[in-house]
């Protein structure tokens, strides 16, 4: 796929409508560069006018400062800012919660202002414009599906509607958690916990939250975040349930399911 940066545009004296922030998971991790492609492809399909940083994309800093670090995360925040508002960019997309949280909440305080919307969000918005239009007959059409609120996009940032929608408009059968919402249970990743060694206890996060998944009788759980991917695809092996139980971006539902 070829994708626009901001450094190509720039040069032709162009400038897109939105920047998509790829972040440290969707540009390295297998399997989070799947949800890229799968977004990429919807944003291309619906004709939308953005560009990526590419090389020049750095981490945003969110791991350095959960991890207690606030220097290396200034460091890195600082940059960041001079290298969006050189390009003047006004609008980001990110398919990442941590990403998103910590551009629009934590980065106006350095002087980043901007405006952020996450990939859940910005599919719910193109789906009521009509601009996504689904197929008669997808394929996850009737299929019992389950979704997993992500710390970051949920407890932290109050958006619980969004995702169900896009989920609504795949005409899936959506069966909640026990625990899910305001009350969701975190996938054990977040906080920068995804790079530390765990604790003592008796049982993982992840395990405990798959197994939630897995009792709702779904095939697919739904997630919208790469590490909320990593643990509970990890959660799914360790109950050997992974000829039956799918873990998918909702990116990758959307992209597969177009008209």
């Amino acid at each position: 796929m070829h994708i626009p940066t901001m450094a190509e545009l720039a040069a032709e004296g162009k400038h897109p409508d939105v920047l998509f922030f790829v972040g440290c998971a969707g540009s390295f991790d297998q399997r989070a560069q799947r949800i890229t492609k799968a977004f990429a492809t919807i944003l291309n399909k619906v004709g939308i006018n953005y560009a990526i940083l590419g090389k020049e994309e750095i981490c945003n800093g969110d791991p350095a400062r959960r991890a207690g670090n606030e220097f290396l995360f200034q460091m890195m925040a600082y940059q960041n800012i001079q290298l969006l508002d050189g390009y003047e960019v006004k609008k980001i997309v990110t398919a990442c919660p941590h990403c998103f949280n910590i551009l629009k909440n934590e980065y106006p305080a350095l002087g980043g202002n901007y405006e952020v919307v996450h990939h859940t969000v910005f599919l719910q918005q193109l789906i009521d414009e009509g601009k996504i239009k689904m197929k008669e007959n997808g394929s996850f059409k009737g299929k019992k599906i389950t979704y997993h609120d992500s710390c970051y996009l949920g407890r932290a940032n109050n958006i619980y509607e969004a995702p169900r929608k896009v989920l609504e408009a795949l005409d899936v059968e959506l069966t909640e958690m026990k625990r899910s919402r305001s009350n969701g249970l975190c996938c054990g990743a977040g906080g920068a916990q995804m790079f530390k060694e765990e604790e003592k206890g008796n049982k993982r996060i992840n395990e405990e939250r798959t197994k939630e998944a897995i009792d709702t009788g779904a095939e697919i759980i739904a997630s919208n975040c790469p590490f909320c991917m990593t643990m509970l695809s990890d959660g799914v092996k360790l109950n050997e349930k992974e000829d039956e139980v799918k873990v998918i971006d909702l990116a990758e539902l959307i992209a597969e399911s177009m008209a």
